[in-house]
């Protein structure tokens, strides 16, 4: 036990860890089947067992890999015309949101990670014409900015891609790749600024492939399975777990302002 202990973070227990791993297998099945939300599950997850300021960065690594490994699995849906074009975009974002990113205190993070949450998950997106490349670069750009202070921005991708794509497993297989990139410039931006990324490596690498393994899962079976009734499941888990999180954001008015 103590063995395993070595290669953890300090301050995380085996328990938390396998909590984490085996939280990752099932969002990245729900993400490649349904094509958003197990990024934004997993984050809300992390809130509650990684410290504050590991969690942005640490989650990014982890998304990474799972849409890496999604994309692989999902290689020849994806349209490279449209990816090329969020990268760009997603180029200028995270150079603007390098510049703004400070160190919030922890109950305002997490209850502000908690309004963002039920934004995303109940406020329906207006309806976009179909989106040109100036819309899509503008996409990369707006998303990777807000994904430097909030983590999952899937579900603000998938509005763009949405206008894009009548195919669904074209959509998903993009949106992974999208994200690939976006979650690679961020985690190139953490390094850059100095987070300690090799601390955390061990127990990212088992996340990860705990992931891929759900990827997989997920590409096969789950597509079978009715997507209303998973989204409709899939909102309710996450405004109990954000109406929870928004319970630290009235802790830091209370401290903050009496």
């Amino acid at each position: 036990m103590n063995a395993l202990s070595s290669f953890l973070p300090e301050g995380l227990s085996i328990f938390a860890a396998l909590i984490l791993v085996v939280a990752s297998f099932f969002t990245s099945a729900l993400t490649a089947a349904v094509g958003v939300g197990g990024g934004l599950l997993m984050l809300a997850l992390m809130s509650y067992i990684l410290p504050i300021y590991a969690l942005i960065p640490v989650h990014g690594l982890v998304q990474l890999g799972s849409n890496v490994g999604r994309s692989y699995v999902q290689w020849l849906y994806i349209s490279w015309p449209v990816v090329r074009i969020f990268l760009l975009g997603s180029l200028f974002g995270v150079l603007a949101g390098a510049m703004f990113v400070v160190q919030l205190p922890e109950n305002l993070l997490r209850g502000l990670l908690g309004l963002f949450i039920l934004i995303v998950v109940w406020i329906k997106f207006p309806k976009l014409a179909s989106p040109g490349s100036l819309m899509i670069a503008s996409g990369g750009l707006v998303t990777t900015f807000v994904t430097m202070f909030a983590g999952a921005t899937g579900p603000l991708v998938a509005v763009f891609l949405n206008r894009v794509f009548t195919e669904h497993k074209q959509m998903v297989a993009t949106h992974g790749m999208t994200m690939s990139v976006q979650h690679a410039l961020k985690v190139a931006a953490f390094t850059f600024a100095g987070f300690a990324f090799m601390e955390w490596m061990p127990l990212v690498m088992i996340i990860i492939a705990s992931g891929y393994a759900g990827t997989r899962a997920g590409s096969r079976l789950l597509e079978q399975l009715p997507e209303a009734k998973l989204k409709l499941f899939f909102k309710g888990v996450m405004t109990l777990v954000a109406l929870d999180m928004l319970r630290s954001l009235f802790v830091y008015s209370i401290l903050t302002f009496g």
